[in-house]
């Protein structure tokens, strides 16, 4: 079978990163179809956005894509990539593993977590109203009339807006990934003892999803409470189903206990159409240098094909690379000892130690 890929290979380090992704997963004996599509600063001259239109469209044709970090120009009113796609392609879930292997700088081992957070709304939903605006002054003029509260003009405000058909489906998805994978629990994160109405209802969802699932283990906790839990005893939790926000920095949290983003992959999921990218930035300052750590999207493409149902293949993949990290010969310099250790290896030569792993194991 050959699968359809739309392949986006961003700006910065990207294109490096993308390639000797595409070298590892073609090295597994899988026939793909690459759909390049570009993306990134590149594009802005002759598009006005770093996202163009014929990206999304290709994504909804093949429904499956593999990203490479695109850069956000700071300050010039242009939309992150990343949330346009969420929002065009309705990715309402982003999955976010962070497992420990042998050989990265950690304070921690056997980490093996799967962060699920909810991708469309709480606070990143974007209903925001500025400073000194007629709309904002009649939100605060609502406010008054409805609750009583007068609060003060001189400020801004953003709305914190949680449904029952967006927690239900991440929560869903959190159990029926559990189950697909043999994972033991569920923990449903929230601080619905002061917010009592916003994630008082996340948590009443997933108390009631929780019931059609009796063969997987169901816990809350309340985020503060969740933090010291992950700093403290991560092995204890396996996965995390959160709204927005909390997944947000809960997942950059768990990245930390397994040794950072340049291991940690990432993928933003819909009903129709999947997207699997490393979640670090484009680094544009080591572009074109053969410098930077391939893993993180190595082990995105590892979930890429789980997705598609090719799971022997991302099982090599993932033994592959915990391979080499463990030799710790052929590794980037941020997995070396000291950044400026000399037997620090290029992207392209990861890439090679990855492929041969991946023989021996055939």
């Amino acid at each position: 079978m050959v699968y359809d890929i739309t392949l986006i290979p961003g700006d910065g380090t990207g294109p490096e990163i993308t390639e000797a992704t595409k070298r590892v997963l073609e090295a597994t004996g899988i026939e793909f179809h690459w759909h390049i599509r570009q993306a990134g600063v590149s594009m802005v001259e002759k598009y006005g956005t770093v996202l163009p239109d014929n990206v999304i469209e290709s994504i909804r044709e093949t429904h499956v894509g593999l990203k490479g970090p695109i850069t956000t120009p700071v300050g010039k009113g242009f939309r992150s990539a990343n949330v346009a796609l969420r929002k065009s392609l309705d990715l309402y879930v982003n999955l976010r593993p962070a497992k420990s292997y042998p050989g990265l700088r950690s304070r921690y081992e056997h980490v093996d977590l799967i962060i699920c957070r909810e991708n469309t709304e709480d606070l990143y939903a974007g209903i925001e109203f500025q400073r000194g605006t007629p709309e904002m002054e009649e939100m605060l003029d609502f406010i008054r009339r409805v609750t009583g509260q007068k609060l003060s003009h001189d400020a801004a405000m953003s709305i914190k807006y949680i449904s029952v058909p967006a927690s239900r489906r991440v929560l869903r998805f959190a159990f029926e990934y559990a189950r697909a994978n043999k994972r033991r629990k569920v923990t449903a994160v929230h601080k619905a003892n002061i917010m009592r109405l916003s994630d008082g209802l996340f948590l009443q969802v997933a108390q009631e999803v929780a019931k059609e699932y009796p063969d997987i283990q169901f816990e809350d906790r309340v985020v503060d409470n969740m933090c010291m839990q992950l700093v403290q005893k991560p092995e204890q939790y396996d996965v995390l189903a959160l709204p927005n926000l909390y997944g947000d920095i809960l997942s950059d949290l768990s990245a930390g206990l397994i040794g950072g983003l340049g291991v940690a992959p990432g993928a933003n999921i819909g009903e129709k159409c999947a997207v699997f990218e490393p979640v670090h930035g484009s680094a544009p300052k080591y572009a074109g240098q053969n410098k930077v750590n391939p893993m993180a999207m190595m082990f995105s493409g590892a979930l890429m094909l789980r997705h598609l149902g090719e799971r022997a293949a991302a099982d090599r993949i993932e033994a592959a690379i915990a391979s080499v990290i463990a030799e710790g010969k052929y590794v980037t310099y941020d997995l070396k000892p000291r950044p400026d250790d000399p037997t620090a290896v290029g992207t392209s030569q990861v890439a090679d130690a990855v492929i041969a792993r991946l023989r021996e194991l055939s």
